[in-house]
């Protein structure tokens, strides 16, 4: 068996996705719409699929997580609360020759994956660029490559003025140096035309529409650019109709739109796509203290196979990226292509404590797969000061832990409290109000936020299945077969039925009959047309790991030959003992 490695270009992945109906371009009949992808056959069950393992391991196999499906436009003052109207933009730039959009901390990246990009790396030769060669290029190649670019549209002044300045100097400098008409300014030329970019400014990814029939400033909606915010807006709803105490979860899966300026990477970066989210509500550390007297820390070394009463927001926060990073194992993605990273403080938004992304090495990149957050009160904070509605909620052994202490030991409290603040640069007169209430036992719920794209990690599950590799037939002849080795609890299709000939009735019948069984349990696949062989292929492209023959024999004594997509071995069983393997193979 060979060895499954992560597709080496895209353009191979994109290819057999259309080829076997995994993802079509949106609208592709009409020359297609960038940013929007659509699911084929295959793809939509791989999506379901995906959506079904994550929701029966966060919300059906847990007691403290409840789901919630909002709607995709919400009232627009929930996204003036959340930030969003303000400061949910992306730095964008335009070109001045080409006049092209495009966001200002992506340009270098766009450039390095587009001819133009590939054509200056072979020009820059390792920092030693024959300047013979670079004014060649200037007058030849980039004119077509790059006409936007200084060098190019002025290469007699622009070379002399540079001089010897481009031997030596890093690729960015150098490109830099042939972008500007000025040589005492680095310019950051456009990926596209290599012309001089506008200085960045501020771009809302949020997509309008109007509410009603009357098209008016106060009919303004917006498509929701996360479903975290629903969640947030519906907490009192859910925590009084689902008997939840904190803490304890609320899970969404959904669409969320982004007006992204590039999308790009395939189905990476989508203008649409589709978000698993989970907002895990907790008790801030103050509380825990007050009610078991010391807050566990991740200094503490803590076993993290079951929450404790007693944990704090780092232990939570540790275990649900452990949790997460458990369940990325079981549907199929080795620790090898997984990547933990920990974001800096001063990446931090600044409502955040920690953040942690788990990324996947894509063919273009190690990219993001999800980020688990820890958001503070600072959602829930938002809603009420801009609502008016109260978000607290009253935690009954708070109050009774709370009842417990003297006046002495409360202000002391108080006090420790205010220094802790006052060390993080809050209020200490807003930390003695907050301590107030939790001696009434009341206060706002912290959240950990597991926050994760149906589409990316699709993607990533197609780039990990993927392998090629030579097999011999019978025969002696070689050639390449390309097989998805999806785990069996990801596989669109589970189990392919096939008779070993269509034009024995009696063949056909009972082929059809244990496809029917089947089916009634697992997604299968009939084909009936092409030789086994040919069969086999077809379905190890498609990722269906188990392949059930019907023949001669079957009649006989009831068995069928069963194939293993991975290993390619066969072995006859009864149709018994075949939905006993299957059911231990993929539940």
């Amino acid at each position: 068996m060979g060895t499954p490695a992560p597709v080496g270009k895209l353009d191979t992945l994109v290819s057999l996705c259309k080829r076997r109906g995994f993802i079509f371009q949106s609208s592709e009949i009409y020359g297609g719409i960038n940013g929007f992808w659509d699911y084929g056959p295959l793809g939509c069950e791989l999506k379901s699929n995906i959506r079904q393992s994550w929701w029966q391991s966060m919300v059906r196999l847990r007691e403290d997580v409840v789901g919630l499906d909002a709607t995709i436009i919400m009232h627009p003052a929930a996204w003036k609360a959340s930030g969003h109207l303000d400061t949910f933009s992306d730095p964008m730039c335009t070109c001045k020759s080409c006049k092209k959009l495009m966001r200002a901390d992506q340009t270098w990246e766009m450039l390095a994956d587009n001819e133009l990009g590939a054509s200056l790396t072979e020009l820059h030769a390792n920092g030693q660029p024959d300047s013979g060669r670079v004014e060649g290029w200037c007058n030849g190649r980039g004119k077509g490559l790059a006409p936007g670019l200084a060098a190019v549209r002025n290469p007699d002044a622009v070379l002399a003025a540079v001089g010897t300045r481009l031997a030596g100097t890093a690729f960015r400098n150098f490109v830099s140096l042939l972008a500007s008409e000025n040589p005492a300014a680095l310019v950051q030329p456009c990926p596209h035309c290599g012309g001089e970019l506008t200085e960045p400014r501020p771009f809302n990814l949020m997509f309008k529409t109007i509410v009603g029939p009357v098209e008016d400033p106060a009919n303004v909606a917006y498509l929701r650019p996360e479903t975290a915010q629903s969640i947030f807006a519906q907490f009192l709803n859910v925590i009084t109709t689902s008997r939840q105490s904190v803490p304890f979860g609320i899970a969404q899966v959904g669409k969320s739109f982004r007006n992204e300026v590039t999308p790009r990477n395939f189905t990476f970066r989508s203008r649409e796509f589709e978000q698993m989210e989970l907002e895990f509500f907790i008790r801030p550390d103050e509380a825990i203290e007050l009610i078991c007297g010391r807050v566990a820390t991740l200094a503490d070394n803590p076993d993290l196979s079951a929450p404790q009463e007693n944990w704090g927001w780092q232990v939570w926060h540790k275990y649900w990226v452990e949790q997460r990073l458990a369940w990325y194992r079981r549907i199929g993605l080795p620790d090898a292509s997984l990547v933990q990273y920990w974001q800096e403080p001063k990446e931090l938004a600044h409502y955040a404590r920690a953040c942690v992304d788990i990324q996947y090495a894509f063919p273009f990149g190690v990219q993001e797969l999800e980020g688990i957050a820890a958001r503070s009160d600072f959602d829930l904070t938002q809603h009420q000061k801009h609502s008016g509605k109260t978000m607290e909620v009253f935690d009954e052994p708070l109050k009774l832990a709370a009842a417990k202490l003297d006046e002495a030991a409360r202000a002391a409290f108080a006090d420790k409290v205010a220094a802790e603040w006052a060390g993080r640069g809050k209020s200490a007169d807003d930390a003695r109000a907050f301590v107030a209430k939790l001696f009434e036992g009341r206060y706002i719920p912290h959240v950990i936020e597991p926050s994760a794209g149906v589409d990316r990690l699709a993607l990533a599950l197609l780039c990990n299945a993927y392998a090629e590799e030579p097999v011999t037939d019978d025969k002696g002849k070689t050639e390449t077969r390309v097989v998805l080795r999806f785990s069996p609890r990801i596989a669109p299709v589970k189990v392919a039925v096939f008779p070993l000939m269509k034009n024995k009735p009696e063949l056909y019948a009972k082929a059809r009959e244990i496809f029917g069984q089947l089916q009634r349990r697992w997604n299968c696949f009939w084909d009936e047309s092409g030789a086994i062989g040919r069969r086999y292929r077809r379905m190890d492209e498609a990722g269906t790991p188990f392949c059930v023959t019907i023949d001669f024999q079957t009649l006989e004594d009831g068995t069928v030959t069963l194939r293993d997509r991975d290993t390619m071995k066969q072995e006859r069983l009864s149709v018994a003992a075949l939905k006993e393997k299957l059911d231990d193979s993929l539940i």
